[in-house]
């Protein structure tokens, strides 16, 4: 586990595609429980640990994770998460067609299936469907792939993954949604790059930003710093 930020209200740390942030039927150890056990080590803390979680990462997606480790910062984060208020978030995709326009904004009503867990394109009017947009930009490409960032207008189940597949640009490795080939390491090439947020106590602006996974092809597409 690597923590890219830490205070006495909130903790990032950077999630690989092979963990889970929340417990599941799998049993695996979720992040949520290293966390715990890492400040509870850190800081000798008797009985449990508090930590709250305002927002999620599917397992195959990789970056930033962030949690709260008071509930006053729990509360407000929580906030900011529902409203999308003092809060944004940067995503990097690597998929092997390039969006057509290279940079534009997608708007999609999108309808959650929840015994497949995935979600689909619907009809506006549908019922239970929810309005989806982002806005993208093609940032870097090689010759077979092309790496697009991404930020969120709205927070919608897959939405990004759903999204990308709609327009025929699939994520590498999400054969859920349409990938021809799975990744080595059972991800995706779907990474949560960047969180920008006004702390919700100190009401400062916080960026945090995770590294692209050690991969060859992420290494040769992202941006050099």
């Amino acid at each position: 586990m690597t923590v890219l930020y830490e205070d006495n209200h909130i903790i990032a740390v950077s999630k690989t595609c092979n963990e889970i942030v929340q417990g599941d039927k799998t049993g695996d150890t979720p992040l949520l429980d290293v966390v715990k056990a890492y400040l509870k080590e850190k800081y000798n803390k008797p009985g449990e640990v508090f930590l709250g979680l305002p927002h999620r990462l599917d397992r195959p997606t990789s970056g930033v994770v962030l949690f709260a480790k008071t509930s006053k910062a729990l509360a407000r984060l929580n906030a900011m998460f529902q409203t999308h208020d003092q809060i944004s978030k940067t995503y990097w995709a690597i998929t092997a067609n390039c969006p057509n326009p290279a940079e534009g904004r997608l708007e999609h009503y999108l309808i959650r299936r929840e015994e497949q867990n995935k979600s689909y394109v619907a009809k506006p009017g549908t019922k239970n469907a929810k309005l989806a947009t982002l806005t993208y930009k093609t940032i870097a490409h090689s010759e077979r792939y092309y790496l697009i960032e991404i930020q969120l207008e709205t927070g919608r189940h897959h939405q990004i993954r759903c999204q990308l597949a709609a327009i025929g640009c699939p994520i590498k490795g999400d054969l859920k949604y349409g990938a021809p080939r799975s990744n080595p390491d059972g991800g995706i090439c779907l990474h949560a790059r960047e969180i920008s947020f006004i702390h919700p106590v100190s009401k400062q602006q916080i960026t945090i930003t995770a590294p692209v996974p050690e991969d060859t092809l992420w290494r040769a597409l992202a941006p050099q710093p």
